[in-house]
């Protein structure tokens, strides 16, 4: 196999760093030796790699700290309105590159490092992944902040700063086994602690409700410490914030036990407060119910809304003295999104500060929180759905319980003026769910809290207003808005695509980075034989590496000329991997001359099928890939330990992107726009923003299979088909131990799901999944044009767009294309 070009061996052909500026190349070696020396190695003779990585983040920071400073000052001075999005989880995988490409630095930056004798692409492979999400909907908060920041509004990224991110995955023959991600052991070069803006938080005690007014007291308090990460826009000298959280506990924490002789326990005990921080939950579209994971939603929101509040006050740039103290103008100066249900407590956290601290009156209260808050919707699976128990509630936070019965009293009132008598209607809207335990329903409570409820793709939208929370779009339909999902294309294309985005820059110049839709001008070259040449040369080259990538980490060669099929999802039911492996066990059996599919995916650590399914398509692997008679005409990869830097490595080497959830599960999807920007076709239902997809590029241009919507709600009033012959067979293979000789009955968990509790209808797309395959493998040849025409319809699935509409729709704030001037202007 041709070893590929290192983006470092082509630095001197036309690249994206053409169209990142120069900069000043001797400015940047000399600030470059600076840190090395001064701030990094100090006294020690020898510097490693990773105090090269350290000394250039440190460079590059110090073109972002002047700007960081003056867009806060700017934010001041105009006193724009203030977005604040609030999320569990933000999955912002590296910050170098993605920094060096927004400030025009990439270019002097590849010059410095390549004159100094070093590889920035080595320099750039030692960084640690933030990886403070589970997938799609932390990365598409990561897509937000850049896309915010980008357009020049003043916002703010809310969340937790977890010691420990999402875990590192191993498998182990063919197992999955979980490590801790403990990816600040080297530190941080890219966050700022800021512990003069340290905050109490409260939890358990009681509420007192003598002397006029609910007091909660008798509580215990952590401290929130923030750690501030700048988020730069692109090329426009915007940097905003993204401030997370880290639990600290207090000095006199339990030393009340000092007085029984125990000072040692009780500075050990501070653990337990700090604890709240300490580890990001796995789960994805799965709801746990622990305490612990409670607590965290409560101090990020607890934490967020003190600083909201106190920024409000005081609107001067440096000062902290109240200039505000009427809270009429609070809905036209801040805006507070909840990304997810994770964040709900808000909605009652306002409500407790506005009437218990600063003594509005309800209906003033209640008025100014629904026109603050917004909601976005990101699941219609009932599992993922959040339901805490009242009691748990009643322990940890019983003033907000109280808060909610009453938001629930309110509600009901209003529901049943409406509807007299219908008390089946009542029970369904309520916020409180009756059962044992008594539940407190969170999406009820964002609902009704909220003054815009979104779902993130059409067909999801609709699915929420006429299913999920039809009772509620009843009564306020202009509260249910669509906002589709979409990814940043510096980040999924600049960065990781640079050999198409040359080409793309050739064909129509350079502002298609902030307007994607400026790619619907690749149409014009949709004949043009050259321009699919090189399109295809791209692609070839990013297979090539990529080839070269798994030969070095998981010592599997494969054809580079062969089609990469690939399927990057969390490992859900759902998600349908299984009907995925399945299609590999019939490709197997008739030993067509096909390509590898490459698989990489992750499996929450408590989910028994999920590591089924892993354990599946690794066995798969292991005898599909080891059979003689198959050589490298098939090949099924596993990769392990996906994260967003891997992403970046996969997705512009695949061909084809496979998107088969069952038609009204998925929400959206933002992968699945991720491959289409980067030239592969999807083999997908019509399911999340597939459908929206199909439209842009034309259904033609996609590969669809499989029940719509309907067709699934239809089967299920009437039951399932029953399984066909092929499937049959290949069930029969799995249970037979074909692929576990040494433990024949290995899969019976997961071939009992299939033919008895096919909750997601694998069977039932199967025919007509294999028959879209095969028309994927017949079409092959005639690629190129397909890809130009997904490529030139990617333009709607921009997080830019996608920023706008909740910016003009949902926060009431223009866009703005002002540049703020630079530190040296």
């Amino acid at each position: 196999m041709a070893k590929p070009l290192t983006d470092s061996e082509k630095r001197k052909q036309i690249s994206v760093r053409g169209i990142t500026g120069v900069g000043d190349v001797a400015e940047i070696k000399k600030s470059f030796n600076r840190h090395l020396h001064f701030t990094l190695v100090k006294d020690r003779i020898v510097s490693t790699p990773r105090d090269y990585y350290f000394a250039l983040a440190h460079t590059v920071r110090d073109h972002l700290v002047g700007r960081w400073i003056r867009t806060q000052q700017y934010y001041y001075e105009k006193d724009p309105k203030r977005i604040h999005y609030l999320s569990l989880e933000f999955y912002m995988g590296r910050t170098l590159q993605n920094t060096m490409i927004n400030l025009g630095l990439q270019s002097a930056c590849d010059e410095a490092i390549y004159q100094l004798g070093l590889d920035l692409e080595e320099l750039q492979e030692i960084e640690e992944d933030a990886g403070l999400g589970n997938g799609g909907l932390g990365r598409l908060a990561a897509c937000f902040l850049d896309s915010m920041a980008s357009l020049g509004l003043a916002a703010y990224g809310y969340g937790i700063r977890y010691e420990f991110g999402i875990f590192n995955q191993k498998i182990s023959e063919g197992w999955q086994i979980e490590e801790a991600d403990d990816w600040l052991r080297y530190g941080n070069p890219w966050e700022k602690a800021r512990p003069e803006f340290m905050l109490p938080i409260h939890f358990y005690g009681r509420v007192d409700q003598s002397g006029g007014g609910a007091k909660w007291v008798d509580t215990q308090i952590v401290l929130a410490m923030p750690y501030d990460t700048p988020v730069p826009g692109y090329k426009n000298n915007t940097v905003n914030t993204m401030r997370l959280w880290s639990a600290k506990a207090p000095n006199d924490f339990n030393l009340q036990e000092f007085n029984v002789g125990d000072y040692i326990e009780a500075v050990l005990d501070r653990n337990l407060a700090e604890n709240i921080s300490r580890v990001l939950y796995p789960n994805d579209n799965f709801f746990e119910g622990k305490e612990l994971r409670l607590k965290q939603e409560y101090f990020v929101v607890a934490a967020t809304l003190q600083d909201i509040i106190r920024r409000f006050k005081s609107s001067k740039f440096g000062c902290r003295d109240p200039v505000r103290t009427s809270f009429d103008s609070f809905p036209d100066k801040v805006a507070i999104q909840l990304n997810d249900t994770h964040p709900a407590l808000a909605i009652p956290e306002l409500m407790r500060i506005l009437v218990d601290v600063e003594k509005l009156e309800w209906e003033k209260a209640w008025d100014i929180t629904v026109k603050t808050c917004a909601y976005t919707n990101h699941t219609v699976l009932p599992e993922a759905l959040e339901r805490w128990p009242v009691y748990m509630f009643e322990k940890l936070l019983p003033r907000h319980l109280q808060i909610i019965y009453e938001i629930n009293q309110r509600h009901l009132d209003r529901v049943s003026a409406l509807y007299p008598g219908d008390w089946d209607r009542l029970k369904r809207m309520s916020l409180i769910e009756e059962g044992d335990p008594k539940r407190v329903n969170m999406a009820h409570l964002c609902v009704v809290g909220t003054h815009a409820v979104n779902g993130v793709a059409r067909i999801h939208s609709e699915i929420v207003k006429n299913s999920v929370f039809k009772d509620f779009y009843d009564i306020e339909p202009e509260k249910f808005q669509n906002k589709t999902n979409g990814i940043t294309p510096r980040r999924w294309l600049l960065l990781c695509n640079p050999g198409l985005t040359d080409l793309i820059v050739e064909k129509i110049g350079e502002d298609f980075v902030t307007d994607l839709y400026q790619l619907k001008k690749l149409l014009k070259f949709i004949d043009d034989g050259i321009f699919l040449r090189d399109v295809s040369k791209v692609k070839q080259e990013n297979k090539l590496k990529f080839s070269s990538y798994l030969e070095q980490e998981y010592n599997v060669k494969i054809n580079p000329a062969s089609l990469f099929d690939i399927q990057v999802k969390r490992i859900h039911e759902y998600k349908r991997q299984l009907l995925n492996c399945l299609h590999i066990i019939t490709l197997y059996n008739r030993t067509v001359t096909v390509s590898p599919l490459p698989v990489c995916l992750q499996a929450a650590p408590g989910y028994h099928m999920a590591k089924m399914i892993i354990k599946l398509i690794t066995s798969v692997g292991n005898i599909v890939n080891h059979d003689p008679v198959v050589g490298d005409r098939l090949k099924v990869i596993f990769l392990e330990n996906y994260r967003v830097s891997l992403a970046e490595k996969v997705v512009p080497a695949a061909d084809l992107s496979e998107q088969i959830s069952t038609a009204g599960t998925e929400a959206s999807g933002t992968g699945n726009m991720k491959f289409m920007l980067n030239g592969a076709l999807t083999i997908g239902t019509m399911d999340g923003a597939n459908v929206e997809m199909a439209e842009e590029a034309k259904e033609e241009n996609l590969f669809i299979f499989g029940m719509r919507v309907e067709d699934v709600e239809a089967m299920d009033k009437k039951g399932p088909p029953l399984p066909l012959r092929d499937s049959i067979s290949v069930i029969d293979q799995i249970s037979s131990g074909f692929f576990s000789p040494k433990q024949p009955d290995l899969f019976k968990d997961v071939v009992n799901m299939l033919m008895n509790n096919d909750r997601f209808k694998v069977f039932a797309d199967y025919e007509a999944y294999i028959s879209c395959q095969e028309k994927v493998s017949n079409l092959y040849k005639e690629w190129t044009k397909m890809v130009i025409k997904n490529i030139a319809g990617s333009g709607k699935f921009s997080s830019d767009r996608t920023i706008s509409e909740y910016a003009r729709e949902i926060w009431g704030v223009e866009p703005s294309s002002v540049k703020i001037p630079a530190p040296n202007e």
